[in-house]
């Protein structure tokens, strides 16, 4: 029986760690422990609501984005407007997000997934006049290997050539994230942390300039997406299609829905929104999404027990370091008591149940080329898969959003900060649900919640002993060499994993963190 220690899992955001025990060559058990305090819900206690607009931001440098549309929506609910936002607030909010998930998407596939399929040696073969081959070529035949070294070895199937093309958009894909934050800081200002969401709206207002301008870098990444991203990622499942039978998962998702489509409905759980509100299991038939069934869990993770089985509406941050079977910083978030993984694969799945043509002409064709039904897409091939059918479909929905706004009109409402308020902001980041909850007491924070998509993917065990989505993901895998295990790590980067989101702060002076090992 072998013990493999990951950590930190690398080509991830922020300190992962994940410890397998594997017999007879199969993963036996698995522990996925954040290695961080949070402490943005302590932070904001006792400030201005409008606060948590600017700081939750800060709680992660690649999404701050949906941190400032769940804050902003947790805020509009509170302060009694969340259905009378102007059209234009609620079209360039869209614009601002689809720009950051555009840019995030690539960002996973290329710099942080990719890697994990393409071979960067074949560089070295290669006999042409691209000038970034050329320069990584001579940096291998130097031995200076950095980024792409340290790494596992094994198992890496692609054609010279196929590498060295995948390598050279690794490259463009930086150009590419790089325009898509431009697309984005038109109406957001800058990027990272947006200045232009506020509660209300925003206070950006659309100009025909800013139209033409955002529309000019929209067209070039949806040339890049259609044309380079999406058969790359199309070209790596033909030759890995054995890992759409790797990494399933617990088999339930579940989605909160993202981009307003008319905000006029102050429940966000009945929002019309491109990207459908509700739950699915393998068997294809949908739910609907009930907030009131989430509850945060804390039997194995380093927080006060009493705090256990809350609605975030009631939760707790009440930190207890020397807890008896405890192994995360991350709480084990549960919908109805039961385990659901969260992500472009449950939007995805869940608009595609619902009946959206566009998505169902996108997943069926996706599938026809594999000949495959769609359970094969929970595994971590139809994670990356999902990921990038969905930048099609949000880059492909952008154009029509522009052509929606009206320069001239409103941009923005205004409001009073209520003495006494709940508020609840619920969306979608890259990597899945993200919910905001606020309690407002004589016009200060009295409680605030965060809820990542990491708290629900990386969840440890919860009340019930059931083990989180990558816990269940990894478990029953086949690991060929345990020097190696390219398998895990493949698993938990198709889940694309934020820690900086999940957990923060740093550890309490004493408590060993493990093993280091680098993947």
């Amino acid at each position: 029986m072998g013990h493999i220690v990951i950590d930190p899992v690398t080509r991830i955001e922020g300190h992962l760690k994940i410890e397998a025990v594997v017999e007879n060559e199969e993963v036996k058990e698995t522990k996925s422990s954040g290695t961080l305090f949070r402490g943005f819900e302590l932070i904001l206690l006792g400030r201005d609501p409008r606060d948590a607009q600017r700081l939750t931001q800060r709680i992660c440098g690649v999404c701050p984005t949906s941190h400032s549309i769940a804050a902003a929506l947790n805020l509009d609910s509170a302060f009694g407007i969340a259905d009378k936002i102007p059209d234009n607030g609620r079209i360039i909010r869209n614009l601002i997000l689809g720009s950051a998930h555009i840019a995030d998407h690539i960002l996973h596939f290329y710099l942080l997934a990719a890697l994990d399929y393409v071979d960067i040696t074949k560089v070295a073969e290669y006999e042409g006049t691209n000038p970034p081959l050329n320069s990584i070529k001579r940096f291998i035949e130097r031995g200076e290997l950095g980024p792409f070294f340290p790494r596992y070895e094994g198992d890496y199937r692609l054609p010279a050539e196929v590498d060295q093309q995948i390598v050279a958009h690794y490259v463009e894909a930086l150009t590419m994230r790089r325009k898509a934050h431009e697309m984005l800081s038109i109406f957001g200002g800058k990027m990272p942390h947006n200045m232009a969401i506020v509660p209300g709206g925003v206070t950006e207002v659309p100009t025909i300039d800013k139209i033409a301008s955002f529309l000019w870098r929209l067209n070039e990444l949806r040339d890049f997406i259609d044309n380079v991203y999406l058969p790359d990622v199309l070209t790596v499942a033909e030759v890995y299609s054995d890992y759409f039978e790797i990494g399933k998962g617990c088999g339930n998702l579940l989605s909160y829905g993202s981009y307003e489509l008319d905000g006029k409905e102050a429940d966000l759980a009945k929002r019309q929104r491109l990207f459908k509100q509700g739950t699915i299991s393998t068997d294809l038939k949908p739910g609907k999404l009930d907030p009131d069934k989430i509850s945060e869990e804390v039997k194995h993770s380093w927080y006060a027990s009493s705090s256990t089985g809350r609605n975030p509406a009631r939760g707790e941050t009440t930190a207890d370091t020397g807890k008896k079977g405890a192994y995360s910083w991350i709480k084990s978030l549960r919908y109805d008591g039961e385990v659901y993984e969260a992500g472009p694969l449950a939007r995805l799945l869940v608009t595609y149940a619902s009946g959206e043509p566009t998505v169902k002409g996108l997943v069926d064709s996706t599938l026809a080329k594999f000949r495959a039904s769609p359970s094969a897409l929970f595994s971590v091939l139809g994670r990356h898969a999902a990921r990038a059918l969905e930048t099609k479909f949000i880059a492909d929905s952008m154009p029509g959003w522009l052509l929606q706004l009206k320069p001239g009109e409103p941009v923005c409402i205004s409001y009073t900060i209520p003495e006494e308020a709940q508020g609840m902001g619920l969306m979608e980041a890259a990597r899945g649900a993200l919910g905001h909850w606020m309690e407002i007491k004589e016009s200060k924070i009295a409680n605030y919640q965060v809820v990542t998509p990491t708290a629900w993917n990386g969840s440890p065990k919860d009340d019930k002993n059931q083990p989180g989505p990558i816990e269940q993901a990894i478990t029953g895998t086949k690991i060929r060499d345990e020097e190696n295990p390219f398998e895990i790590v493949r698993i938990v980067r198709s889940f694309d994993p934020c820690l900086g989101c999940a957990v923060h702060l740093v550890t309490p002076k004493g408590r060993s963190l493990g093993e280091f090992r680098v993947s």
